[in-house]
């Protein structure tokens, strides 16, 4: 290892001491411990543009343990991203460049929002699957257009989380073999030595998940990383390089030890390790050597240019393809995607089916997929329930190109990479679960929010309607939790028309994720007029009016329940009460409209019934006199004996009603 590389790295480690000292908050072991591993990585082999950092054919990097944010933003700002030293003495501070852990669309060149740990390597996956398939998709002899790596640093943390497993494991049987990701393996979490929690044989973890797995290699040699990283290149397989580091690296007193992990070094011992590593600047100055050493601009420009030359003659071979995927890569929908989503409303209507929501939504994702090459399409082992498959859909192999991933039973990893997916462009993923089980995905879907991603949760069997497999799979609160999580669009559709403008206001939005919410058990169909067909895209709308030129009561319902809404008015009105019925398929975007339009839906002073086979809390914020819903834990039994028993009838809200009017 050179001189010059020394400095390179121990430049990353007085940078990232300086700031977390200033900040008197962060973690700066990871970055002093894994250096030399990010100047093996970052100077030799990965490619990337400072000056650009979307370019498309660009290396993914992912700092899955996200703590160790400091290290990314030194290299950032070292290799020249817009990412100035000034950013940097305000690291962790309101409104910065480098908040706490890496965030994606806050920090120009990263690559994904990582802290969760597990999450980061997760969305590597993801990415790598991502470019395989677009490569499969795109490439033509003598033309590499889509032809990059995935790499991503982990820590033990990282290793120890469950999702670790799911991910891993998937990636090893796809053969992602360009995701190449670095262990450092240190020894040290937050509580100490990690051999008494954590002394599994990783190597063979790994082996066993089908990676090519490179041992022992010394984590502060840049040579020797970067010699490990040429070999992983030549593999079929996903590889780990298995770095030993010392946590710390360069601190005289804390180096090697769980001190140095999470808390700043203090005053004198950055002292000291400025005098051991030889390092005579004062706090966040870099001499211009290194810089110099550092700066990737002109090699990065130069890369991209030699890209866009071979790029241009692929587009000059194949000018359809090149157009499709900009188009695709820069997140454009095509231009007759609008038409097709028109036609199969209209479908709706002729057809006017009463099926279940579930089905609804596969006979949505049959009409749209042929105007979206971009759907990538999945399921967590419940394809066959969920219904997210298509007649033309192929499945994704590790030797095949497809667009519907068998995922397995892994709903928090397939939620992950559905978000690697969508970091990376080019798709557009939705992947399907019991709503249930949306818990096992809940991390992944906020970090979804967080990022504005335009990732498509699918979720089925939505509440006590699917019966007889009981409380285990019956979801109550989870409609509930899922429309408190910022920026996640929450739909729950009534019929087959909802389920299509909720599909595509989904396929549409770009800034953000969506959770599609779907039934077992068959809904009936509701005519509509042209109007009401339109207000469902503003989240909630007056599904039935009156019929007596007053408003009694009005029930808000949604879902399965919106038919027993409507048979409720119908037996309520043959006793001369007025009744408004509104369906709020997304109380989500319902919220976000402008209050004239709500006030007109929801009119003051008159009496609100919400019912929805769910927790009850969350209506109460509509002012509601009452509402209908499941407090409790479901039962085992068939849908129809469950309504009856958690009183969701027809009698029962009625009753409520008459209630409601006469202490109005």
């Amino acid at each position: 290892m050179s001189n010059l590389q020394i400095r390179m790295a121990d430049a990353i480690r007085h940078l990232s001491m300086d700031a977390v000292q200033q900040a008197n908050s962060g973690h700066p072991g990871m970055p002093m411990g894994m250096a030399d591993i990010a100047v093996a990585l970052w100077g030799e082999h990965l490619k990337h543009n400072p000056n650009d950092p979307l370019w498309i054919n660009r290396d993914r990097f992912v700092l899955s343990n996200g703590h160790g944010s400091m290290l990314l933003y030194s290299l950032l700002h070292l290799s020249g991203y817009d990412l100035p030293i000034e950013e940097l003495k305000k690291f962790r501070q309101l409104h910065s460049k480098t908040p706490g852990h890496p965030e994606y669309g806050i920090t120009p060149g990263v690559e994904t929002t990582t802290g969760p740990l597990g999450q980061g390597i997760a969305n590597a996956v993801g990415m790598a699957l991502a470019e395989k398939l677009l490569a499969e998709e795109f490439n033509r002899p003598g033309h590499k257009i889509v032809d990059h790596y995935t790499y991503a640093f982990l820590g033990d943390g990282c290793l120890m989380e469950g999702i670790s497993h799911e991910v891993c494991s998937l990636a090893g049987t796809l053969q992602l073999n360009k995701l190449i990701a670095f262990w450092d393996d240190n020894g040290i979490s937050i509580d100490g030595k990690v051999i008494s929690w954590f002394n599994e044989d990783t190597p063979k973890r790994f082996e066993a998940y089908h990676w090519n797995v490179l041992r022992d290699i010394d984590g502060h040699d840049a040579e020797a990383v970067s010699a490990a990283i040429a070999k992983a290149k030549k593999s079929d397989k996903p590889s780990l390089i298995c770095c030993k580091t010392a946590i710390g690296k360069g601190s005289p007193n804390m180096a090697g030890s769980d001190k140095v992990h999470g808390s700043p070094l203090g005053a004198a011992e950055i002292a000291e390790t400025r005098l051991a590593l030889n390092w005579p600047y004062p706090p966040f100055e870099i001499p211009q050597d290194i810089y110099a050493a550092w700066d990737f601009k002109k090699r990065g420009q130069a890369a991209e240019h030699e890209w866009h030359e071979e790029f241009q003659e692929y587009k000059t071979q194949y000018p359809e393809l090149a157009s499709e995927l900009q188009r695709r890569m820069q997140g454009d929908l095509p231009e007759d995607f609008s038409t097709t989503l028109k036609s199969y409303l209209e479908t709706c209507q002729t057809k006017a089916e009463t099926i279940a929501t579930r089905k609804a939504s596969q006979n949505a994702i049959e009409a749209l997929a042929p105007a979206l090459p971009e759907f990538m399409g999945g399921s967590a082992d419940l394809t066959g329930s969920n219904l997210t498959n298509w007649s033309s859909c192929k499945p994704v192999r590790s030797n095949q190109w497809g667009n519907h991933i068998n995922y397995g039973v892994r709903e928090f990893g397939m939620s992950a990479i559905m978000n690697g997916i969508a970091l990376h462009g080019g798709y557009i993923p939705f992947g399907g679960t019991f709503l249930t089980f949306s818990d096992y995905s809940r991390n992944a879907l906020r970090m979804a929010a967080l990022m504005k991603l335009r990732s498509i949760f699918v979720f089925t069997h939505d509440s006590i309607g699917l019966g007889e497999d009981g409380p285990t799979h019956q979801a109550v609160e989870h409609v509930a939790s899922l429309r408190l999580i910022p920026n996640l669009m929450v739909w729950r559709p009534c019929d087959t028309t909802e389920s299509a403008v909720a599909w595509g206001a989904a396929i549409k939005r770009k800034n953000g994720p969506s959770a599609l919410i779907f039934s077992r058990q068959n809904c009936p169909f509701v005519t509509r007029n042209n109007q009401q067909i339109q207000d469902i895209a503003r989240g909630g709308y007056v599904l039935r009016e009156s019929q007596f030129g007053k408003i009694d009561a009005v029930i808000i319902a949604t879902g399965s329940e919106i038919a027993l809404a409507l048979q409720t008015a119908e037996q309520l009105e043959k006793n001369g009460l007025g009744i408004r019925v509104v369906s709020m398929p997304s109380t989500t975007v319902f919220d976000q409209q402008d209050s004239a339009y709500k006030a007109k839906v929801l009119p003051a002073n008159i009496p609100r019934i919400a019912v929805e086979a769910g927790v009850s809390d969350f209506w109460w914020k509509y002012g509601c006199a009452a509402v209908h819903g499941v407090d409790t834990f479901g039962e085992s039994a068939p849908a129809p004996q469950l309504y009856e028993y958690f009183g969701l009838t027809v009698d029962q809200i009625s009753k409520t009603a008459k209630q409601c009017i006469a202490n109005k």
